[in-house]
């Protein structure tokens, strides 16, 4: 899976910006949670690098920069979760997931619906 890694909440804006007239993903991950830990491990294990779904994948590690997921969370309007997976297109959060609902195959036929 390739990530960016989100450290700093300015990054935010910057790829929220660059949502228009594509999609990006955001991956809020606590590397103390076990049931987070199983979703990334999911998640990294069934979803195709390669799908052209999802323009850009970034990942915020909660524990070493809270920040960063506070500015997610502000931006666009969803309370904060752990694990949570976001999809933005034009700047507007378009699908929200957390815990055991971060599945790539609703994501995917989500994401094949708006085609």
């Amino acid at each position: 899976m390739q990530w960016t890694p989100l450290t700093d909440p300015e990054q935010v804006d910057r790829a929220i910006a660059g949502s228009s007239q594509r999609t990006i993903g955001f991956f809020k991950h606590s590397t103390r949670c076990s049931i987070s830990q199983m979703a990334l491990r999911f998640w990294e294990q069934d979803w195709d690098p390669n799908s052209p779904l999802v323009a850009e994948w970034y990942f915020v590690d909660l524990l070493a920069h809270r920040p960063v997921s506070n500015r997610i969370s502000e931006a666009l309007q969803e309370p904060h979760e752990s694990p949570q997976l976001l999809l933005v297109r034009d700047g507007e959060c378009i699908y929200e997931a957390s815990h055991s609902e971060i599945r790539t195959d609703r994501v995917e036929a989500f994401l094949r619906g708006l085609s």
